[in-house]
């Protein structure tokens, strides 16, 4: 059973585009402790409400998530990232790379020999450099919500993990002082996590994550844990 599950998983990896704000799997730090990490984030395609196009977004973090107690930890990030935008029946429209970050909290909720189980909320907030066009200032904003809930199984030499979430990917947009919010489609809200982490050592593992059904994106992060 544990291969069948560990084979799809790998499969789906190789074989599906990998999908958003990620969940950082099921590896938390003791209390008092901490993780730090680097992140690379690609969001490939996000639907937004009322048919209004699709949203991108590649994203670059440093990572440090500490643990509050041995069950609950705190997970923050900070770095860059830009926005590109393609409403339909026009050209994508290009948002130079600016400050990126986001925070979130992990709760386990089971921990039994091998297995895990993890509930988790993300948010990631993309601010990129503005733009002109005819003369005029046009700001985006992408603001990228997430609940998850996550079950791992530890083999001798990784850790896979599968899972679902509910998230929402706001798309702001500033021209002038006329401000507005598009939401992603809400009928493409909930999704399939998949994941593992691969150890180097002790201490240093990669983590690879995707998710299928509601937007197209890949995560994949360095870390270490202090």
């Amino acid at each position: 059973m544990f291969r069948f599950v560990l084979g799809a998983i790998l499969f789906l990896s190789f074989v599906l585009p990998c999908y958003a704000a990620p969940c950082y799997g099921t590896k938390m730090p003791e209390k008092m402790k901490v993780f730090m990490g680097l992140q690379y984030h690609n969001l490939f395609n996000r639907y937004l409400e009322d048919s209004r196009g699709k949203l991108k977004s590649q994203q670059y973090f440093l990572l440090l998530s500490w643990g509050i107690t041995d069950w609950l930890s705190l997970d923050l990030k900070g770095g860059g990232g830009d926005i590109k935008q393609h409403p339909n029946g026009s050209g994508e429209v290009r948002y130079s790379p600016g400050f990126a970050g986001g925070y979130g909290l992990r709760l386990r909720l089971l921990e039994k020999e091998s297995w895990k189980g993890v509930l988790g909320f993300q948010h990631i907030s993309v601010h990129p450099k503005s733009r002109h066009v005819d003369n005029i200032r046009n700001k985006a904003i992408l603001d990228d919500w997430q609940f998850s809930l996550l079950g791992s199984y530890k083999f001798k030499k990784f850790t896979p993990y599968l899972g679902a979430r509910w998230s929402r990917v706001d798309y702001i947009h500033k021209v002038d002082t006329t401000r507005k919010r598009r939401m992603s489609d809400f009928t493409k809200d909930i999704g399939l996590i998949y994941g593992v982490d691969i150890p180097f050592c002790d201490k240093a593992w990669v983590n690879l994550e995707g998710n299928g059904l509601d937007s197209d994106a890949f995560a994949f992060s360095v870390n270490y844990a202090f």
